[in-house]
């Protein structure tokens, strides 16, 4: 049964995040249940629960969601859950995101490894990728140097002003290492955090940024 429920669920969501930009796109999706794999050889979650909530916590990202539309619901709804279950997906969803560090905080061990490894994909070698091509199908700025970082916004300032991609490492990428709730997102993150900050200082050097 639920081998089923998940191959159903994939289909629909793919059909979604096919639509998006590289930045939010399947392979992000297929990263992040990678890092949750692996996350969870240590912490002893639902990988159920896990994995639905991965494959459907961006689907109805308000960045990519037209008018009403709420594919979320409507693909949660499609499956055949118990009303228990789609009430833990949803607060996973609910709690994973940013929000500009507004988001609220994990209540479970399952929500834990949602957002690590999501978080995780937000960094390093691929977090640099993402950045930049989801700056580019927004039309932002490589880079703008004289732009100050925002030290506190509320979620509709964050998601509202069109900052240069690489102000967004300061706003977000940078912080997310002293954000993570186990031992192996730490872990991780660690290493890749370091491999931003060698980015960052030869991107200022090569742009006259004065690393």
């Amino acid at each position: 049964m639920q081998k089923s429920i998940l191959s159903k669920c994939k289909v629909n969501v793919k059909d979604v995040y096919d639509t998006f930009d590289a930045s939010h796109d399947w392979q992000h999706i297929e990263r992040v249940l990678a890092n949750a794999d692996r996350i969870m050889e240590k912490e002893a979650a639902d990988p159920f629960i896990v994995e639905l909530a991965i494959l459907l916590h961006d689907v109805s990202d308000p960045k990519y969601k037209e008018g009403d539309s709420d594919p979320e619901s409507e693909i949660l709804d499609s499956l055949d859950l118990s009303v228990e279950q789609k009430s833990r997906i949803t607060d996973i969803i609910r709690q994973v995101s940013f929000k500009g560090g507004n988001g609220e905080a994990p209540s479970s061990i399952e929500a834990k490894v949602v957002q690590d490894a999501d978080r995780l994909d937000a960094i390093g070698a691929v977090g640099i990728a993402r950045t930049f091509a989801y700056g580019g199908a927004r039309g932002r700025k490589l880079y703008d140097w004289d732009e100050k970082p925002r030290n506190e916004m509320s979620e509709q300032e964050y998601r509202d002003k069109p900052t240069s991609s690489a102000t967004h490492f300061y706003e977000k990428l940078l912080l997310l290492k002293n954000m993570m709730n186990t031992g192996t997102g730490r872990q991780i993150a660690d290493e890749r955090h370091q491999f931003m900050l060698s980015f960052l200082e030869q991107l200022k050097k090569e742009t006259d940024g004065n690393a």
